[in-house]
């Protein structure tokens, strides 16, 4: 295709004006509308730049807890005082305090409204009918009826008192409670207050709950051993904030939680021979380690690789033999916003100093807790992954800004902390008495431990509602902890974080938006950790490159440090710190269920026509002769039909010898008169050097299929070979989000041969395929099978069943 110059500027202008004006009238979807309208207005709390306003406040808890683990009953019997500040410029009434444990009660409105078929608590457990398959229910949730029916869950609250002794007239309301105060609380006022309770603990395999006691029957004690994670296991203050008051939605089991920070001082009494890993520091280390393990946990602050504290030898003695009374351990922490512990007799327990100078800590220590059923998996990686995490996460954030950062290995899969997370991955006991593990676990051990650890940055610092706005702790989170993978092997096989894993969710009738509050997304993973943990990716790696985007979350990090963001924080912040107008970003990922799917369909390539018709003409006669012969003409040929003009050469004329293309007086004059047309002095120069270098000039078509607008990225290669890639800004999506058209230029020798878009499949576009022009031949394979054979009943062969006489798998009888 040629391109044919036109002189007047407005003739080249007015059919996209006309195009624009027609849009906005008809179909036009503005995908680079800003989000003003949906984002609440900045304030004296939250600024317009996405950082705490100046005068933003947070309320404050401190508690003071005594606890006693029941364990053969398994028990948890415990008191708390609890001073509650109000910071805030409000009068308050009343205070809201979270019950977790009542998720367990048989009336809770989450047991009441799970569904059947639906996406369970911790995991799927049981299958509709789908056509003639019956229905199922798994024995896992079979054992859970059982021990939901064979014991009473949930908070036994026994009084909440005021110091004076007074009681406190207090409201339950599923996993809320609201306390009543005798006076409102005034702002920058406190109260004081006591609540004694107890609650039997759920067996966390059976009940599936984020903490809970693990039972270990065939250990050598009789009667066996118990590992005991507690977690949500006391009565926490419901966070009040500038943008919705009380956060007393109720708990459903997937939102998590929005706490408030505080200091703790507490106490736990559990039998003598058990380790407590916790939140927070060990302050009576003389009344429950021996002078050796003291000696040792010293040792660890300056190691290079961890140390035993409590060693396996230990820990095996202690499996076997009973307790002879209890301990108290005692452990503090300051400026936490929850605080959980685990207690076992099966406990090993490694430490290793982390130093990062300058920092609050300077030392963190990184520890790890695990029986033997975590064999050397655990040896070898868990406290290892610890010290890797934080050196990955600082990087982006801030310094650990706790004294220590604990791994325990318990029947929780993967829950945080702070300044401990559970862990679940173990190794497979062999008969020879070998403890081995597959690739699956190690990948699962390492992956879970940096995401865990991780989220002692998000959401246990930077602290996020978890319950309203899921993503902004596991997405971030996610994003972090692949980018932690990667750094520590990139040929381990890491799942789901990166934009390529997210391709079948985003195309899936099941999507919903990121938005979406946690307790109605149907695939949480996907929705609140692989989509937005992508959606990161591309900022970082393709539309604002890494090191404005490393920047930018680190100034988010920084400034909501021991805050609470909102998610319009989150996408001013990084919008102002980048440099980069995101709207349209944040809208296609977030707000809506489009995917990327740019198809490159079509590349006409142009070159300028120098209006001379000595040179066009010939060419044009030239490039007519390059066509396809005629399929009759050829088939005449073929069959030596006569042609009549060869046969009688008398009837020939002037056309014979001239052809449409032949030059004429007339062509020449209209030639030089478009010459002299051009009386501007920039005019000829122009023309008569685009003309000379005969550039190669190609209109890339593209078409946008999925919806969401995304940045176009090109490699080019062309015919000697070589390769070039370049990046089309998404801008280019902003007049016309459904087609756009890009014309490249090219030197006269640079000829384009093939155009891949999205080559190393960065923005997740869903159809690789329409990526390439020309289109490459699709592979695939296929895989013979046998029938299965029929199992109803009454296609079976009962007869022979019966008499034993049935055929065998090979047919024969």
């Amino acid at each position: 295709m040629r391109i044919l110059v036109f002189i007047a500027a407005f003739l080249l202008a007015s059919p996209a004006l006309a195009q624009g004006i027609q849009q906005t009238k008809g179909d036009f979807q503005d995908k680079f509308r800003q989000l003003d309208e949906v984002l609440p207005d900045p304030n004296v709390y939250r600024n317009a730049s996405g950082a705490p306003g100046h005068q933003y406040w947070q309320q404050r808890a401190d508690y003071r807890i005594t606890a006693e683990l029941d364990e053969k009953k398994r028990r948890l019997t415990a008191q708390a005082t609890i001073n509650y500040t109000n910071n805030s410029p409000d009068v308050l009434p009343w205070i809201w305090m979270q019950l977790d444990q009542n998720i367990f009660r048989k009336d809770s409105v989450a047991e009441l409204t799970n569904t059947f078929g639906g996406p369970g608590r911790r995991g799927p457990v049981v299958k509709p009918a789908d056509g003639d398959e019956p229905a199922k229910l798994s024995l896992g949730e079979l054992r859970r009826q059982q021990a939901m029916a064979d014991n009473d869950y949930g908070y036994d609250i026994r009084s909440i008192t005021l110091p004076d002794g007074s009681k406190l007239s207090h409201t339950i309301v599923g996993t809320m409670m609201r306390i009543d105060l005798p006076m409102p609380l005034k702002p920058n006022e406190s109260v004081e207050f006591q609540i004694d309770w107890a609650f039997n603990i759920v067996e966390e395999n059976a009940v599936r709950a984020r903490s809970g006691y693990e039972h270990f029957p065939n250990d050598p004690r009789s009667g066996g051993n118990d590992i005991f994670l507690f977690a949500q296991w006391f009565p926490r203050l419901v966070a009040y904030s500038d943008y919705e008051g009380w956060h007393n939605k109720e708990f459903l089991g997937r939102g998590e939680y929005t706490l408030e920070f505080g200091d703790y001082d507490v106490t736990m009494a559990v039998p003598n021979d058990h380790i407590v890993s916790s939140t927070g520091i060990l302050a009576n280390p003389i009344d429950v380690l021996t002078a050796t393990q003291r000696q040792r946990l010293e040792t660890a602050k300056n190691a290079d690789k961890p140390v035993f504290i409590v060693t396996p030898q230990e820990a095996a003695a202690n499996e076997r033999t009973g307790p002879s009374g209890t301990k108290i351990w005692r452990y503090t922490a300051k400026n936490v916003r929850d605080f959980a512990w685990a207690s076992s007799r099966k406990f090993m327990w490694d430490a290793q100093g982390h130093k990062q100078p300058g920092a609050e800590h300077d030392t963190v220590m990184a520890m790890s807790f695990w029986p033997k059923e975590g064999g050397e998996l655990w040896r070898k990686y868990s406290t290892a992954s610890v010290v890797h995490t934080m050196k990955v996460y600082s990087r982006f954030s801030f310094d650990y800004p706790y004294p220590t950062a604990q791994s325990v290995n318990g029947p929780v899969g993967g829950m945080e902390y702070p300044m401990i997370t559970f862990n679940g991955p173990r190794t497979t006991l062999n008969k020879d008495g070998s403890r081995t593990y597959s690739l699956s676990e190690k990948v699962f051990l390492v992956g879970v431990i940096i995401h865990e650890i991780g989220h002692i940055y998000f959401p246990m610092v930077v602290n996020s509602d978890e319950r309203q706005w899921t993503w902004m702790d596991e997405g971030i989170n996610s994003f972090l902890d692949s980018v932690a993978g990667y750094e520590w092997d990139p040929d381990m096989p890491w799942t789901r974080s990166l934009p390529r894993d997210l391709i079948p969710y985003m195309t899936s009738s099941q999507q919903v938006p990121i938005m979406t509050h946690s307790d109605s997304v149907l695939n949480l993973g996907p929705n609140a950790y692989g989509k937005p943990s992508a959606a990161f990716h591309i900022l970082r790696d393709t539309v604002i490159g890494r090191e404005r985007f490393d920047f930018a979350l680190k100034e988010y990090s920084q400034r909501w440090k021991h805050k609470r963001p909102t998610p319009a924080d989150f996408f001013r912040t990084m919008e102002e710190a980048s440099g980069t107008d995101l709207d349209w970003f944040w809208r296609g990922w977030f707000y809506t269920t489009d995917h990327v799917d740019i198809s490159l369909d079509t590349i006409h390539k142009l070159r300028i026509d120098t209006e001379n018709p000595n040179i066009d003409l010939p060419r044009r006669r030239g490039e007519l002769a390059d066509d396809p012969e005629k399929v009759g003409n050829r088939l005449n040929r073929e069959e030596r039909v006569p042609i009549w003009v060869l046969e009688n050469p008398g009837v020939t004329d002037f056309y014979d010898e001239n052809d449409e293309f032949t030059v004429t007086p007339k062509d020449r004059k209209s030639y030089k008169e478009f010459l002299e047309s051009m009386d501007e002095p920039w005019m000829r120069p122009t023309f008569d050097r685009a003309v000379k270098e005969d550039a190669n000039y190609y209109v890339l078509s593209f078409s946008n299929k999925g919806g969401l607008v995304m940045p176009i990225i090109l490699d080019l290669t062309f015919a000697d070979g070589k390769t070039e890639r370049m990046m089309i800004p998404a801008e280019i999506w902003r007049r016309n989000a459904r087609e756009v058209k890009k014309m490249l230029v090219f030197p006269k020798g640079k000829t384009l041969a093939k155009v891949v878009v999205d080559p190393d499949w960065e923005t997740a576009d869903a159809d690789v395929e329409n990526n390439h022009y020309p289109r490459r031949m699709i592979e695939s394979r296929i895989e013979a099978f046998k029938s299965p054979d029929r199992k109803e009943r009454v296609q079976r062969d009962l007869m022979g069943e019966a008499r034993g006489t049935e055929k065998n798998k090979t047919g024969r009888k």
